[in-house]
């Protein structure tokens, strides 16, 4: 991936095309990947990075274990203080609690078996931060839940944390599903547990028929503060657009060989910013709603937002089950990556890779008190990539998707805990960050 991102400097300059300005803070943090720095208040100081966009992938269900827990090499239960490289992260055991050894979490192996990860399930299995129970211990457990996946099946994300920066300290935000995890993208606070709600919106009737709906008005959203802070922003999901063009289900995309409409469309309830009024259709941010299809047509054309979600329908977001496979959702990452690397916005565009969750597989690490009422679940990778990411970094800051929020605040805003919620608290990203490319130190 550095190959090809240094190669998409030089097509383009050192100068980008963009839009708009973004704004930041300082504080007297170098960023070493020491402690949980950043949070527990807002960060201030000089206004301009030299981050002008954010793009961030976001993935799901699954550990840092299963992806990176043979990437690490030094030692589980080692702590290493160190930051460069994976002798510097810990490397998954090599036997779980109960004894144990992992399956190998290929393709098949992915597509054949979903844990359950529900939140009571997985608080049983984590067992007061034991994580004793995911193999056996719980009713839910199943040896399936501890699993690694292969190197060659890594070799892309392997290789963007060898040329961008790791935290393997970043937790998931609440214990439990996806949609309650999302929501902490959109407004850096758990809103309501597991998958409970679905958003009140067009596709809605395609998934979970029987799940109550919710939709949220008056609230404000990280995109809001953005938006009326006259920055540009949008949520690429993919198949949003022949979900609103379909009479009633679209037909599943042709490289999609699952028979659940919901795992080959798009899923409203994967995109937070649907659950609030003014993101739905007919609502004042509608237009910020967009397909992934016109991600790479708006990065071609110079109309990238500031600020970029990407999420992939399930079966190119490597969630378990239903025939999903990991290659699918590497390729779909590595699309966006190299679109970013090989345009005019290469030069000042940070990108961002997280997972929503966990998805009730196994991972060692304890998550740290949560600063609320509602705990932190389990490890999930988190990447950053592109020139302002430390190249080979390992932060061990704990951060959780908050810290995005927070991030974002700080950024184009100029000031963090703007949601009042965990946004407040959080630590911000500076760890992963290299201050001599984002011309101030960020937390």
């Amino acid at each position: 991936m550095k190959q090809r991102w240094l190669l998409g400097l030089v097509l383009v300059g050192l100068v980008a095309v963009g839009c708009g300005g973004s704004s930041s803070g300082d504080d007297d943090d170098s960023g070493d990947g020491g402690g949980a720095d950043g949070g527990g208040g807002a960060d201030a100081g000089p206004r301009v990075s030299n981050i002008k966009h954010v793009v961030i992938v976001v993935q799901e269900n699954h550990t840092f274990d299963n992806y990176f827990g043979r990437y690490c090499t030094a030692p589980a239960g080692s702590n290493p203080t160190c930051t460069v490289g994976p002798a510097c992260c810990e490397r998954a055991p090599d036997r779980d609690p109960s004894g144990a050894l992992p399956i190998v979490l290929d393709d098949a192996a992915n597509g054949g078996y979903d844990p359950n990860h529900d939140q009571d399930c997985e608080l049983s299995e984590m067992n007061g931060g034991a994580m004793d129970r995911f193999v056996t211990g719980a009713s839910c457990s199943n040896p399936k839940n501890w699993a690694i996946s292969p190197d060659a099946l890594m070799a892309t994300y392997h290789g963007y944390a060898a040329s961008g920066a790791l935290a393997d300290r970043y937790f998931q935000s609440a214990v439990g599903a996806s949609s309650s995890n999302d929501m902490f993208f959109a407004v850096a606070k758990f809103v309501f547990k597991d998958n409970s709600f679905k958003p009140d919106t067009v596709g809605q009737g395609c998934i979970a028929p029987l799940t109550p709906k919710a939709r949220y008005t008056g609230q404000t959203t990280i995109a809001d503060l953005l938006l009326q802070g006259g920055h540009s922003f949008a949520y690429y999901a993919m198949g949003f657009r022949a979900m609103h063009e379909a009479l009633l289900c679209p037909a599943a995309p042709s490289d999609c060989t699952s028979i659940i409409g919901a795992v080959c469309n798009y899923d409203p309830s994967d995109v937070p910013f649907q659950y609030y009024a003014q993101f739905e259709d007919g609502g004042m941010y509608a237009s910020s709603m967009r397909d992934t299809d016109a991600f790479f047509t708006d990065i071609a054309m110079g109309q990238l937002p500031e600020v970029s979600f990407l999420k992939a329908a399930a079966y190119k977001n490597e969630h378990p089950n239903f025939s999903t496979k990991i290659s699918n959702g590497v390729a779909f990452v590595s699309s966006v990556v190299d679109a970013v690397a090989t345009s005019r916005y290469a030069s000042d565009t940070l990108v961002l890779v997280t997972w929503d969750e966990g998805g009730g597989f196994f991972d060692h690490v304890r998550p740290p008190a949560s600063p609320d009422a509602n705990p932190l679940g389990t490890r999930v990778p988190l990447l950053a990539l592109g020139r302002f990411a430390r190249a080979n970094m390992v932060s061990h800051v704990e951060l959780e998707h908050a810290s995005v929020v927070r991030f974002l605040e700080l950024n184009f805003l100029g000031a963090t805990g703007q949601l009042g919620a965990r946004d407040v608290t959080a630590a911000n990203l500076g760890s992963l960050l290299d201050a001599s490319k984002t011309g101030i130190v960020i937390p």
